[in-house]
């Protein structure tokens, strides 16, 4: 068995891994690099002859793990895509999504690919959490609820070569614990080999409000004590949900404001739709609110902003309000124009939630950077910049120790740290080290290993 490190090595985004078996070859994601922009424009080129990958399985639909399979399929792949039937309807939402960014794009990236026709949708196979799939007379797969979002998944495979079976895990993004919607993720079994994401390999998370107490808290001293407006920058998927829900929560115990919330996300809104489909995957909390006929993201003073005329009028709304829309990163989207037009108004309270990359405006604010570039203009911050970490998808230091955990250290044949900063990797497997946990790796990219 050979496994081979094509992304997220030594850096966060980019996941992809390609696992060989018996002449039968397995690419465990094929995620976006956002390092490298011009090459999520483009597709990339993949290293390795993409007519020959048999299989793909897919932990979850963020774009850093999926984004690339468009590109894949008009490369010459032909096989198809496991994963949870969530995470099929999200990529699919992505997936379009990212086909509309590069056709405006083109014009930036003269080879991004013109042919837009391809359906990878088509290729999708749902399979359930927890159940053991055979893939074929060799090879099993086990989906292990992580939480972090809608349907993402660990990925366990077992493999028999010359009748011995070897095991290996993926990790994949890993929840934390009491997050909102999601059940806390589940312990793996017990496997030779493991994959382990290190986001924040060497950082804890610092809130200890609950998400509702620390919500109201930024409301009533952004949009009531001050008055003025609150703009989160929240990712379409997960992110934007989890803030809708807690939103939610405050209006149905009657201790939200009365204020305008506007959701000014196309790409959100249909992600929502799909949270609301698959209630039943969601935590006990969320699985009672919904049995009592209640939604869980819909409540009075809500307004779903549809067209790009009425995000651009909401500047005119000169009330206390929320504005929630994409990106997170402020990288593009309607975001881009309501952090334009307000990064000079001292009445503005702008709530970053999320991770944002070096070269990004999201970056640039959480830095405290006291000027911003937009294209070739630059605006002072005269807003209120904040942060809050109680919204990130993945669990800290302490929860990657409490999901190795549960391995054996005896069993543990080899340990691959990935899907990180290289310090986080180096510092995590220094953690790792002192809990007595060994052969702990940190493989390059295009590094390969016999297992």
């Amino acid at each position: 068995m050979k496994l081979t490190f094509w992304g997220a090595a030594r850096k966060v985004t980019g996941s992809m891994y390609l696992l060989e078996s018996l002449g039968y070859k397995i690419l465990i994601d094929c995620g976006s690099d956002f390092s490298d922009r011009h090459k999520v424009l483009t597709g990339g080129l993949f290293p390795f002859e993409t007519s020959e990958i048999d299989l793909v399985i897919l932990t979850h639909a963020h774009v850093d793990h999926s984004g690339n399979i468009p590109a894949l399929i008009r490369s010459g792949y032909r096989g198809q895509i496991l994963s949870t039937a969530p995470t099929a309807e999200l990529s699919e939402l992505l997936f379009a999504d990212s086909a509309h960014i590069q056709r405006a794009e083109k014009k930036i990236a003269n080879s991004a690919p013109s042919d837009y026709s391809y359906k990878p949708v088509d290729r999708f196979i749902s399979i359930a959490f927890n159940k053991d799939f055979e893939i074929n007379e060799s090879i099993t797969v086990r989906l292990i609820p992580v939480g972090h979002i809608l349907g993402a998944a660990s990925i366990f495979l077992s493999v028999k070569e010359e009748g011995k079976v070897k095991t290996i895990l993926f990790s994949g993004d890993i929840g934390r614990d009491n997050y909102p919607l999601l059940p806390d993720p589940i312990p793996s079994p017990q496997a030779d080999y493991v994959l382990c994401e290190t986001t924040y390999g060497n950082r804890e998370h610092k809130e200890t409000e609950s998400p509702e107490d620390l919500i109201k808290r930024i409301v009533t001293e952004a949009c009531v004590t001050k008055p003025g407006r609150l703009i989160i920058p929240a990712f379409s998927l997960g992110r934007t949900q989890s803030l809708l829900y807690t939103l939610n929560k405050l209006a149905l115990k009657k201790e939200l404001p009365p204020i305008k919330v506007f959701t000014d996300s196309a790409l959100a809104a249909e992600g929502t739709r799909i949270y609301s489909k698959y209630h039943s995957l969601m935590n006990e909390e969320a699985q009672g609110i919904k049995a009592q006929d209640e939604s869980l993201f819909d409540f009075e003073n809500l307004d779903h902003v549809k067209t790009f005329k009425e995000s651009k009028n909401i500047s005119n709304y000169l009330q206390p309000c929320i504005i929630l829309s994409s990106s997170g990163m402020i990288t593009g989207g309607r975001i881009q124009h309501h952090i334009r037009q307000n990064l000079q108004n001292p009445f503005c309270t702008i709530l970053l939630v999320g991770y944002a990359v070096e070269g990004t405006i999201g970056y640039d604010l959480l830095a405290g950077k006291k000027t911003i570039q937009f294209k070739k203009r630059s605006i002072p911050v005269s807003a209120n910049v904040i942060y809050t970490d109680i919204f990130s998808g993945h669990t800290d230091k302490h929860g990657l120790l409490k999901f190795m955990s549960h391995q054996d250290k005896k069993k543990l044949k080899k340990i691959f740290l990935i899907h990180g900063e290289y310090q986080s990797m180096q510092d995590f497997a220094e953690t790792l080290n002192e809990a007595g946990y060994q052969n702990v790796e940190l493989p390059d990219y295009g590094q390969s290993y016999e297992l």
